[in-house]
């Protein structure tokens, strides 16, 4: 079962929306399990100064995506670039199987292409599919 923290972000996730004018906007989808999220980003230099995400899909990427958004607020990206798997569970506070772990790294993996592509990397449409499981 999914701890409580979980539910309470998939029933008012945090950051739900879309910043206009962003500096950053990344779309990614995991078509195993039909989850999209599209993140936008505004940076104060080399620095998340606000992020929103908006998409669908099962509670833990939902979840995932709301949490994320939360803690990647005003940190440097290149901290953001080192994040991996283990970030993004211990956020969520809740053992992920392998099958959900796709799930819960979709918003890291389209933040971070989305860095990339800011940073003029020619970064190719997002999906977990082309992100192996240990990093992202």
């Amino acid at each position: 079962m999914y701890r409580e923290n979980v539910l309470d972000h998939y029933r008012s996730p945090r950051n739900k929306g879309t910043l206009a004018k962003p500096d950053i906007k990344r779309v990614g989808q995991n078509p195993l399990c039909g989850d999209e999220i599209e993140v936008t980003i505004k940076l104060d230099g080399k620095r998340i100064k606000d992020v929103k995400f908006k998409g669908s899909g099962c509670a833990i990427s939902q979840a995932s995506a709301s949490m994320l958004t939360e803690d990647i607020k005003g940190k440097p990206i290149g901290d953001i670039k080192k994040m991996e798997r283990d970030d993004v569970v211990e956020l969520l506070g809740v053992p992920i199987s392998a099958t959900r772990m796709k799930c819960a790294m979709l918003a890291l993996v389209v933040v971070k292409h989305g860095i990339m592509s800011y940073e003029g990397a020619n970064v190719p449409k997002t999906t977990t599919e082309d992100t192996p499981g240990e990093g992202a």
